[in-house]
């Protein structure tokens, strides 16, 4: 079969593929099944340097034309389905001012809330337990043993905030769900496998992703012979658990003092399934949390030998897993209490 043959039979199919997503979501899954890096149409693309320099060009063209017509179909569907998406959002948006009747309504869990418990069955799933800890923390906890020393720009009383306790700025509302670790480690000898979920208190200026109180959660492995590589498999497994298989993580350096070498790990953008769009700056990914290996001054400070035991700490915000898994553009709306909202879950 003939390169352009076999690109005009895939384009046939990668069209009919379209007409058939029914909403805006699945048109933008099968978008990536059809022209993204993995869909047929790719492959034949990079069979094209395989073909003869003397009909390389007519077949490139033969290509390019079938591309274009899925792009076309895709550009037509999309504009077919957001008239309807927009119709039924105005309707959504229209006011019943008629009186309720037949007794009160009955409720639901918070967003973040039903987040929280899925994510604790996903751990515990995995062979996690679970720890909790006080919201009002001691600076040792909360700094000092996580290897945060006194002149740290993280102890700057705009993020953190210290309550009129005992000794200037030794007691405070805990910044993170790390101070947990620190007393699991204390009390729990190793091997240890343990996640930690929490709100926790900082002075961030609400906006579309971020919220002066938020809630939290945390994972530590302490074990023998734990490794960076084992880090990174828990992490992607827990990404395909939680979000579903066509959801991946990937780790990029960073720097946290608790953790040496430390990684920002971000998963496949859930808006636009990898494929570049506004919310994930046209990369395809978004930012989930930071890990790394627990760092050594970390277990000297708890008592633990970091000669016999290594481990991982990873940890991220529930609030924006919720808004990344339901694909809410404004994490704001979680407290909001608009009905029209909450009736959705």
């Amino acid at each position: 079969m003939s390169l352009a043959t076999e690109a005009d039979e895939l384009a046939e199919r990668a069209v009919t593929r379209v007409g058939s997503a029914e909403t805006l979501d699945e048109l933008r899954a099968v978008e990536v099944e059809v022209l993204g890096k993995q869909s047929p149409l790719a492959a034949v693309r990079q069979k094209l340097k395989d073909v003869p320099p003397e009909d390389r060009r007519d077949a490139g063209q033969s290509l390019n034309q079938a591309w274009q017509r899925v792009e076309q179909a895709i550009a037509d569907r999309r504009q077919s389905l957001e008239v309807v998406a927009r119709d039924a959002q105005l309707q959504a948006d229209r006011l019943d001012l008629t009186e309720v009747t037949g007794g009160p309504r009955r409720g639901s869990l918070n967003l973040v809330t039903q987040a929280t418990y899925r994510l604790e069955d996903t751990f515990v799933g995995m062979g996690f337990t679970v720890a909790e800890g006080p919201e009002v923390e001691t600076d040792w906890h909360n700094f000092e043993a996580l290897n945060i020393p006194k002149a740290h720009p993280a102890r700057a009383s705009q993020d953190s905030l210290y309550l009129d306790f005992g000794e200037p700025e030794s007691t405070l509302l805990r910044t993170q769900t790390s101070p947990v670790q620190i007393r699991v480690m204390m009390t729990q000898a190793p091997p240890i496998y343990s996640i930690m979920p929490g709100r926790v208190y900082r002075k961030d200026t609400p906006d579309a992703r971020h919220t002066p109180s938020f809630s939290q959660i945390e994972g530590l492995v302490v074990d023998r012979g734990i490794t960076f590589g084992d880090l990174a498999g828990t992490i992607e497994t827990f990404t395909g658990a939680f979000f579903g298989p066509g959801t991946h993580s990937r780790l990029r350096p960073a720097y946290f003092p608790f953790t040496e070498p430390s990684a920002e790990f971000e998963i496949t953008c859930v808006i636009c399934g990898g494929t570049g769009c506004r919310t994930c700056s046209g990369t395809g990914w978004i930012e989930l949390g930071g890990c790394g290996m627990v760092h050594p001054a970390v277990f000297e400070s708890v008592g633990i030998d970091p000669e016999e035991w290594s481990g991982f700490a990873f940890g991220f915000g529930i609030d924006r897993q919720a808004q990344m898994r339901h694909a809410i553009a404004d994490m704001r709306i979680l407290f909001d209490n608009d009905i029209r909202f909450i009736n959705q879950f």
